[in-house]
Formats: C-alpha cells, sequence, structure tokens
C-alpha cells in the first residue's frame, strides 16, 4: 500500500511529535509498504522518511522548485517526483497514494489535510483520510467539525469524513484491518 503522511517540517517541536515520525516511519518499512510525503527535510517529514528508508520502506518524495530552491531537497528518496508548484504536489500526492495519514502539522498540513478531504467529499477519490489527535492536537478542528455538524453546514452522514485516532497503535490497527 502506498501511503501519504502530511506533517510538519519544523524541527524545533517537542521531542515527542518528533518520535511520532520515527515510529510511523519505521512501522511502514517493516509492513512493506511505500511512503509518500513532500520530499523535503526538516520535522516530522525527515523523522517520518528516514525511519521508512532505514525500514526497508520504498519512499517517494514530491516537491515543487521553490522548496528545492531553498536547499531543502532530502536526499533519502528513492523516487523524485519534481512539480511546479504547491497545487501540483498535493494533487501528485493524491494520484500516488491508497490512504492518507495526517500527523501534528501547521499551515501546509492543514491545506493538504482539507484538500483531501474537501476532494473525497465531491467525490473525486474514496481513499481514507487518517488524522492523528496525539495528545488532542487536532482537538479543537474534531469539535469544529461536530459544530459545523449541529449547525447543518455538515451532513449528519457525510459520504466521506477524514478519521480522527488518538494514537498511532489505533492508526496502525485501522489500517491492518480495513486495507
Amino acid at each position: 500500500m502506498t501511503i501519504a503522511v502530511y506533517c510538519s517540517a519544523k524541527d524545533v517541536i517537542p521531542k515527542e511529535f518528533l518520535q511520532i515520525g520515527d515510529t510511523l516511519g519505521t512501522w511502514i518499512g517493516e509492513h512493506g509498504h511505500t511512503l509518500v510525503y513532500g520530499g523535503a527535510t526538516g520535522g516530522l517529514m525527515s523523522r517520518t522518511s528516514n525511519a521508512a528508508k532505514t525500514a526497508g520502506a520504498h519512499v517517494i518524495g514530491v516537491i515543487p522548485p521553490r522548496i528545492k530552491a531553498a536547499g531543502r531537497l532530502a536526499t533519502n528518496c528513492d523516487e523524485l517526483v519534481e512539480v511546479s508548484n504547491m497545487n501540483e504536489r498535493k494533487q501528485k500526492m493524491k494520484e500516488l497514494s491508497d490512504c492518507f495519514i495526517c500527523l501534528p502539522g501547521s499551515y501546509g498540513t492543514l491545506d493538504e489535510m482539507f484538500d483531501v478531504i474537501a476532494s473525497g467529499t465531491v467525490g473525486e477519490h474514496k481513499k481514507p483520510t487518517y488524522i492523528l489527535n496525539y495528545k488532542g492536537f487536532y482537538q479543537p478542528l474534531k469539535d469544529l467539525a461536530e459544530h459545523m455538524r449541529s449547525l447543518r453546514f455538515l451532513p449528519t452522514e457525510e459520504n466521506y469524513k477524514p478519521q480522527f485516532v488518538d494514537n498511532l497503535e489505533d492508526l496502525f490497527e485501522i489500517i491492518i484491518n480495513t486495507h
């Protein structure tokens, strides 16, 4: 299975969050999966891709020229797909992947997350999106979705809905049991 991971590229985040990348990347590699990620260095991106590569995963990076020009091109990719901008990056990652995992991150991660959710909602794909709500990181987003649902901005029964998961162990079990 090919798994896209969206996550922070910041190195200054708490160490326990960086360790999430190590654990997820190792699991991806040990279970024979392929990692698709943004092809850049830093933070959870480096930790996840390095751990996946070390554990034997095939690693695909998808990178636009602005990030490459900033000197942030990862060197651990088995395949590097160069795209012209961030929108093409999101599109290519969606095309290449069977599911999406959203780790903690900031605006870029949210952009990628909302892109796969919105495109799933309108029927462009049926690939699952998993949001790691580690230590309640995405709880405000989960609460916002419930608020939108209570006001009927979201339907009670959505045709495409991301799945919030509180820890990696539960995420691994869900993936094993559904894919």
